[in-house]
């Protein structure tokens, strides 16, 4: 099981999204709140607040690719069998309608082969509070043999 799993299972969502930010502070510029993590499936909660948003007032795009990279990267560290590790090797969004509230971002692995090594594209949506997906992510993940170090905390 993977460490990363590991303390989902050990934590509350509150404690886990904070870890997860000690670890890679980048994310803490959204604030996220786990609301699951299993092999094949994580999903965060954003809450949509002046700090996020655009010149538009809506939820800005770096927002969403930043949400993006944390459910796949969570969803994909949860997923792997022991010995493989990953890292993100490029991004393709299409932004498809305006994010003006609170948003939910999904990656869920579907029939992606993560047994192996190799490029894995993750596809994960963004959905906001009337269930409209407004952000579509595929992400690619070089995986490769050997463990993911992580910094201490």
């Amino acid at each position: 099981m993977s460490q990363v799993l590991q303390a989902y299972q050990q934590m509350d969502n509150e404690q886990f999204g904070k870890l997860i930010c000690k670890i890679a502070p980048y994310f803490d510029t959204i604030s996220p709140e786990f609301i699951k993590l299993e092999p094949g499936y994580s999903e965060v909660l954003i809450r949509k607040h002046h700090g996020l948003e655009n010149h538009l007032g809506t939820v800005h795009a770096i927002v969403m690719c930043n949400a993006a990279e944390l459910v796949a990267g969570t969803m994909i560290d949860a997923t792997l069998e022991k010995g493989l590790r990953w890292i993100p090797k490029g991004m393709n969004v299409q932004y498809l309608a305006k994010a003006k509230t609170d948003l939910r971002a999904i990656a869920n692995h579907n029939d992606t082969d993560l047994t192996t090594e190799g490029d894995k594209v993750i596809g994960v949506d963004i959905f906001d509070t009337h269930n409209t997906r407004v952000f579509h992510a595929d992400i690619i993940m070089d995986v490769k043999s050997g463990e993911l170090k992580t910094r201490d905390v």
